[in-house]
């Protein structure tokens, strides 16, 4: 075994990374394996018509197959309209090229279950598929399930064209006060006016959440507590909330499928895993309209009670387009996530590349991330961000939204404190941001351990970095429009730059702000290209900062 670590991504094997003093195998991901006996819905009475509803045909091939042995249910060229289904141990579901499993708009078919958003238990309606408890199962093929989202969803006015804004309220439904979000129904806008209405909780009987099922949009594919779960070649499109949703499970494996979600999507995300382990995501792509690759385990101290991070997981060769986020950390991450390694992708048109999100309450530890080798173009927000002040809210403001900045306090840490730390990140490649690097800490509770290497940035503004520790740039490239500064630090300690390229002409190289920055290194870096080397400011100390 090669010994000779070093802080940060060491790729030594094709099984094993190392990070500071501690190494780690790459996770390996227990395949599945069907037996090959077939299992047509056609021969359960399923009709390719696009009218006649198939639920029943669709659940009997699945029942038959699983109890069986397991093998391969068909679902062959054609449009074939049904309500939710339930996967079985051993039964791989299997769509054809020309197939097309489209869920229905019919909100009865969906009962009200028991189930889980956003790290609560909650009342959902059931998820057009899922699985509980189930092992070895599949959905494969080159066809496509449709969830039919659009009967579900609230759409934000600034989302759309005025021309499609006014098709869309023609069409029925209900507009909240202000006008500028419709809402499909009277049961949705009264579940949007309640607060956490999904919530099981004394008081709330069948009644009440019946009165609120609308609101309740499922999530399009659930796999709770299950084990070797296979996900390759299909397209998965038009969630009602959710798209994909692994939820306590193992042994995933996802592999060259298409992930679509209108961009106005309301909690379009392409995949959440929440608490899973031994997940490889490989060769697919995510056009969606909330985060694309996103990990989670749990929220606040549900999440913390479940006690199950989401770790062993290998991202590698995947495209995201249109979303919030490329490849994303949290907000719901309480039960902690570790041991991620995301290779070769690439981000093109999302709000904010890697990004890293929580916030007071949540609890949880990220940490031992390997990122490397990513590409993005055309990233309307930050390239790289770690913030612990998530608002809940779009990461790239409307026109004339004003936002504002969040109280700045130090708090007591307790078991509420999250904490992000020991992340390396190499060779990004970005092409137009409006900002290249963000970190944002806690006072009480900083940012730690972030290296980030040989990577270039062309973006607006430069770096900003606020109460955050032991922070290493090395051979990194910011070429930003903003030199006012190019790097920007805010009550910082341990920041590190070396062999820094940055913009010619730069107004200020640097500026540090607060009592609590100390120990900022820059070396092997021309400092003639900025009229402004350092400015110190609000209780800075140029003393602070070594130029070398």
């Amino acid at each position: 075994m090669l010994k000779n670590y070093i802080l940060g991504w060491l790729l030594i094997t094709s099984t094993m990374v190392a990070f500071g003093q501690k190494s780690w195998d790459l996770p390996k991901v227990a395949e599945t394996k069907f037996k090959p006996a077939s299992y047509p819905i056609t021969k359960y009475g399923a009709v390719p018509d696009g009218y006649a509803l198939n639920t029943k045909a669709i659940q009997q091939a699945i029942d038959e197959c699983s109890a069986k042995g397991g093998g391969m249910v068909q679902v062959p060229a054609g449009l074939w309209l049904t309500g939710p289904i339930v996967l079985k141990s051993n039964v791989n579901l299997n769509l054809a090229i020309g197939a097309t499993l489209l869920f229905t708009k019919d909100k009865s078919q969906y009962p009200l279950i028991k189930a889980n958003w956003e790290g609560y238990e909650q009342m959902r309606n059931q998820s057009p598929i899922s699985a509980e408890g189930a092992v070895n199962i599949g959905i494969t093929g080159k066809g496509i399930i449709d969830g039919n989202g659009d009967a579900w969803r609230a759409v934000k006015k600034f989302k759309l064209t005025e021309s499609q804004w006014k098709t869309l309220v023609e069409s029925g439904g209900v507009l909240n006060d202000k006008k500028d979000l419709w809402m499909p129904s009277e049961s949705y806008a009264k579940g949007d006016a309640t607060k956490d209405p999904g919530r099981i909780e004394a008081g709330r009987d069948e009644a009440f959440f019946q009165s609120v099922k609308d609101f309740l949009r499922p999530n399009l594919a659930v796999f709770t507590k299950c084990d070797k779960v296979l996900l390759e070649g299909v397209t998965f499109q038009n969630s009602p909330a959710w798209c994909l949703h692994p939820l306590m499970s193992s042994n995933i494996t996802v592999r060259n499928i298409t992930v679509k979600n209108p961009w106005y999507a309301q909690n379009g995300d392409g995949i959440d895993l929440e608490s899973c382990s031994n997940t490889l995501i490989e060769n697919s792509v995510f056009d969606v309209g909330d985060d694309g690759l996103c990990m989670k385990s749990g929220r606040d101290a549900d999440g913390r009670a479940r006690a199950m991070p989401t770790k062993d997981v290998i991202i590698r060769g995947c495209t995201v387009y249109a979303s919030h986020g490329g490849f994303v950390v949290g907000s719901e991450m309480s039960g902690g996530v570790n041991n991620v390694y995301v290779s070769d992708c690439t981000f093109i048109g999302s709000d904010i590349g890697l990004r890293f999100k929580t916030t007071r309450g949540r609890g949880g530890v990220v940490e031992n991330i390997f990122i490397r080798n990513i590409y993005m173009k055309d990233i309307p927000g930050e390239a790289i961000l770690f913030d612990m002040y998530y608002m809940a809210k779009d990461p790239i403001p409307q026109a004339g939204e004003k936002r504002t900045l969040p109280k700045i306090e130090k708090l007591p840490v307790d078991e509420t404190t999250p904490s992000f730390r020991n992340i390396s990140i190499t060779n990004v490649y970005c092409n137009g941001a409006e900002k290249a690097i963000f970190v944002r800490g806690l006072p009480e509770m900083h940012i730690k351990n972030i290296k980030i290497e040989n990577s270039v940035f062309q973006s607006k503004h430069g770096v900003d970095i606020q109460e955050a520790s032991n922070i290493t740039l090395n051979n990194v490239k910011v070429f930003s429009k903003e030199t006012a500064p190019v790097i920007d630090i805010i009550n910082s300690d341990n920041i590190s730059f070396k062999s820094f390229e940055y913009s010619a002409d730069a107004k200020n190289l640097l500026r540090i702000a607060g009592e609590n920055t100390r120990q900022v290194l820059l070396q092997k870096t021309d400092y003639s290209k900025a009229k402004i080397k350092v400015k110190a400011e609000l209780g800075a100390s140029e003393k602070a900062v070594s130029l070398k």
